[in-house]
């Protein structure tokens, strides 16, 4: 216990998965919690997902209940759209500056959506990548927390101009006049929970996304796959709205490459796979080509590996792809490779690609640290800091998969309270 009878005050920068267990263990031991995330809402890349790996499940299922055990806490204090600007001080006496940004939907909001209703400005959906629109006062999704629609000042018209939500709220919580605030926390220790960003593909020379309408990522497959994304689950050629009769999912698109990204981000096989599961549950008859230099299912995760394999016409193919191109008339995709296994040169032509683009560390962003935070030689946080009380949790520190984030996270949390008990 601390000097005052408490078992301490911790800081959570990062409200997706790893940040939410954090939050929550240490919470349930007696911590009081600051959990600070820069969406709208919490569940960071979870909450986009379509479902993930080995059991298949959306992300409601791993979510909802943390969400409930958030939302009934009365030791966690959530601060979203909020992000860290400084952290002064040192292990038990840090001081963090926090700005968040208005929301313009104050408590009072009931979800009813009335004033989506009747507002007339739209947004790309960033849930959704930009690939539909919502209106400027929107839910980010359908079990968001907080619970409360959220205006995109950028997107909406202004109360001079339009103000139609105003008027169209029957509870008073449209709140135009909101203003960007400073928070100021002191806290015994820090956990970095920031998470992961998907690379921009676009430098991926050769490989044709942002030049071809049916090369994607995996993130993309994700949110096209999903009943939240942007044609309702429905898998569909982006080009023209086809069905899929063939499609090749690309690893280490950017990945185990010096030019780009070194190391392997371990879980984008097994991602692939659990894709390929997606095409052949709408496309019973369509041919799945993936494109490997090594298949990694560490663990149990073997097991999702081999049961996939048994698919007849999912062919694995052991080359690093060289070349994608596309056919002007059928908007027909060809990726070249070699077949490690045979040394024959292929040329397989497909519907549609998948780049498996791995994960980039999003670090500590444009947080100002007293006595800095070390990286290691690929961005993530370093378990070793110059500080004690400063911990990264799950992607922070290395790609893992959820359950792996979840497991590091109340690791991380042990030895905060640890620190926090001196």
């Amino acid at each position: 216990m601390s000097g005052n009878g408490r078992r301490g005050k911790i800081l959570v920068i990062g409200g997706g998965i790893s940040g939410l267990t954090a939050a929550i263990e240490a919470a349930e031991t007696g911590a009081e919690v600051v959990l600070v995330e820069k969406e709208p809402f919490l569940g960071g890349r979870v909450a986009r997902s379509n479902l993930y790996f080995p059991k298949m499940c959306p992300p409601a299922c791993g979510l909802e209940i943390n969400l409930r055990r958030v939302k009934t806490s009365p030791r966690i204090r959530t601060l979203e759209l909020s992000t860290v600007e400084s952290i002064t001080g040192g292990p038990g006496r840090y001081k963090a500056t926090i700005r968040q940004q208005p929301r313009f939907v104050n408590e009072k909001c009931t979800v009813c959506g009335a004033c989506a209703d009747v507002c007339p400005a739209e947004r790309p959906n960033a849930l959704n990548l930009g690939m539909d629109t919502t209106k400027a006062v929107y839910l980010p999704f359908e079990y968001a927390y907080p619970a409360r629609f959220v205006i995109d000042g950028a997107a909406c018209l202004g109360a001079d101009k339009c103000g139609k939500c105003i008027e169209a709220c029957v509870y008073g919580a449209i709140d135009l006049a909101m203003e960007p605030r400073t928070v100021e926390v002191e806290v015994d220790a820090v956990i970095w929970a920031t998470g992961w960003d998907p690379p921009d593909a676009t430098k991926f020379e050769g490989l044709g996304f942002g030049q071809y309408a049916n090369v994607v990522t995996n993130v993309i497959m994700e949110r096209l796959t999903a009943p939240s994304g942007p044609t309702g689950g429905r898998l569909q050629r982006p080009s023209d709205g086809r069905g899929i009769d063939s499609i090749a999912f690309v690893q280490c698109a950017g990945s185990r490459d010096e030019n780009h990204y070194a190391y392997c981000s371990g879980v984008c096989c097994l991602a692939s796979l659990k894709q390929a599961r997606y095409v052949r549950e709408q496309y019973p008859d369509a041919d799945i080509y993936v494109f490997y230099i090594d298949l990694r299912a560490p663990g149990r995760l073997e097991d999702f590996l081999v049961a996939t394999q048994q698919d007849p016409k999912l062919h694995l193919i052991k080359g690093k792809v060289a070349k994608i191109s596309q056919d002007p008339g059928t908007g027909n995709l060809t990726v070249e490779a070699e077949d490690a296994l045979t040394g024959r040169k292929l040329a397989q032509e497909v519907g549609m690609v998948v780049l498996a683009t791995g994960m980039v560390p999003s670090g500590i962003g444009q947080a100002r640290v007293e006595g800095g935070v070390k990286l290691d030689e690929h961005g993530f946080i370093s378990t070793e800091q110059p500080q004690a009380g400063m911990f990264a949790a799950g992607v922070a520190k290395r790609p893992v998969d959820v359950a792996t984030c979840n497991r590091d996270a109340t690791g991380v949390v042990i030895k905060a309270l640890h620190l926090s008990a001196e």
